[in-house]
């Protein structure tokens, strides 16, 4: 693909950077683990500080800085967005769903904390989510009708339209046989669905034009189906002390995979040709988008 070897040092840099902005963040915005009731803070700090990529506040972050506006302007919502991931991680791990015993390389929340504190915990995460969300409006020079455009972004990109529905698909499809067409529907609810979302509430906040909201959903779109069809190849052929949980565990699940249906080597095609469309959704932008360009292709060649 043109330009894969493009600054791989840079977006390395950035990605460490942004993601200690959120880390930072994140210790402030979540209650201390001596704050009562103390039992659910530290089964919610167990999960949100377990060594994530910050992917989708980042996203956010990135979108915003296409139209020039400073990560302390998403902030609040950038970091809505990963405790809305990490409460739905603590969730899919547990018995009823997927039964994961590691997340990360340290063990699940409710392999600590018991089932019913992981609930509660995702829970809580869920509903401090939306609390970082309306705050986002304290933030000077943030119309409070730029938020409430975003909040509704996150709900549609995270019910039964979006993460929700592509999680009850998931479900229903173990052991079943799907087309093409369906594996990619999935996958885009699944996990592109917040993904995408990301990308939008990040322009939105950042009060883009019309024609740059369109080319950053785009974009979105295409990049959060390559990187589930990554997940899933890693699942097949990835080192498990590099991804920090048990490899194989979707085949034993006998979940519908992209690698389970196609196979790695036509999974890695389809992941590259969605990269390559990611890439292109963003030709209107010019230079102003360099930083996703080289985020996309970043993503498609990780090992983790």
């Amino acid at each position: 693909m043109k330009g894969t070897s493009r600054r791989p040092v840079a977006i390395e840099t950035l990605l460490a950077e942004h993601g200690r902005l959120v880390e930072d963040a994140l210790d402030r915005y979540l209650p201390s683990s001596d704050t009562p009731p103390q039992a659910v803070h530290q089964a919610m700090r167990h999960s949100v500080f377990a060594g994530g990529k910050r992917l989708r506040p980042i996203l956010v972050i990135a979108a915003a800085g296409v139209v020039g506006a400073a990560p302390a302007t998403v902030l609040p919502s950038a970091c809505a967005t990963e405790l809305i991931h990490t409460y739905s991680l603590i969730h899919d791990d547990l018995p009823a769903m997927d039964n994961s015993p590691t997340r990360r390389g340290r063990p699940t929340c409710h392999v600590l904390y018991g089932e019913a504190m992981a609930v509660l915990a995702g829970d809580a995460l869920h509903a401090l989510a939306f609390e970082l969300l309306v705050r986002n409006a304290e933030v000077p020079g943030c119309q409070p009708a730029r938020v409430l455009r975003a909040i509704g972004e996150v709900t549609h990109g995270i019910g039964t339209a979006g993460m929700v529905g592509g999680q009850v698909l998931d479900l229903l499809a173990v052991g079943g046989p799907l087309d093409e067409a369906a594996v990619r529907q999935m996958h885009r609810l699944k996990t592109g669905s917040l993904i995408r979302a990301c990308l939008r509430v990040g322009a939105i906040l950042g009060d883009a034009e019309p024609a740059t909201l369109e080319a950053l959903d785009r974009y979105g779109e295409h990049v959060g189906l390559a990187f589930q069809i990554i997940d899933d190849i890693l699942d097949v052929v990835g080192e498990q002390a590099k991804l920090g949980k048990e490899t194989g565990s979707d085949a034993t699940l006998a979940k519908v995979t992209f690698p389970s249906v196609f196979g790695v080597d036509r999974s890695r095609v389809i992941a590259a040709d969605a990269t390559r469309q990611a890439v292109e959704a963003l030709v209107s932008l010019g230079g102003a988008a360099d930083r996703l360009r080289d985020l996309a292709e970043f993503l498609l060649h990780r090992e983790r």
